[in-house]
């Protein structure tokens, strides 16, 4: 849910103004996944920026404190999220822990990282969600580890039907700063792509998983 229209309008021309988010309708990016893509979002970029990142900071950690109030520790998932996670508990005056995709190999075989008691309220932060199954991934290690989830918070979402059905699934709460509606918006408003390129986003979106070229 986008709480704040300015702020997600804002959110996505910097995204795009520092190459966050990159749309190619023409050539498109291959995903991990083997998905192909004409946009590709790397939000860890924000952190280069100090302007960009203390404004990402307070919006989030706003957000955060207008819906959950003050939890007692502010989680990021590994590794996008880590830098932007930290910056919000700075912000916020929190704790700070973070959650790999399974636990260590070696060492103490932690998944979790930081100080975290059971019975904690927790938020959780995202750079990016696509289908969410990664952020649930975290979540569920926070959950076993006996932590209470408020919710998530992400710097932007694709929007998807699959990560609405998973996140409803799992009775998580997801806000965003922004999405790729307000970015199609945006991108169009200041130059970025071409109206008649609109078509292939839209496009994509509909169902991702198989879109071709």
């Amino acid at each position: 849910m986008i709480l704040n229209k300015d702020t997600a309008k804002k959110s996505a021309e910097l995204l795009l103004q520092i190459n966050a988010i990159k749309l190619e309708p023409e050539n498109p990016f291959t995903w991990a996944s083997g998905w192909k893509s004409p946009i590709y979002c790397d939000n860890r970029i924000i952190l280069s920026y100090p302007i960009i990142r203390n404004y990402i900071r307070e919006e989030m950690g706003k957000q955060v404190e207008n819906l959950y109030g003050k939890p007692d520790v502010i989680a990021g998932v590994a590794t996008g999220a880590i830098g932007i996670g930290m910056l919000v508990a700075e912000y916020l005056g929190l704790p700070f822990i973070y959650v790999r995709p399974e636990a260590k190999a070696h060492g103490r075989q932690n998944q979790i990282e930081g100080r975290l008691e059971a019975n904690q309220t927790v938020v959780v932060i995202e750079d990016l969600i696509s289908t969410g199954k990664s952020s649930l991934n975290a979540v569920k290690a926070l959950e076993a580890h006996g932590a209470n989830i408020k919710g998530m918070l992400a710097i932007f979402t694709y929007g998807f039907d699959i990560a609405n059905e998973n996140f409803a699934s799992k009775n998580i709460e997801l806000h965003t700063l922004s999405n790729y509606d307000y970015l199609a918006e945006r991108a169009i408003e200041t130059g970025h792509i071409k109206e008649e390129q609109m078509n292939t986003l839209m496009e994509w979106k509909k169902n991702p998983s198989v879109w071709k070229p």
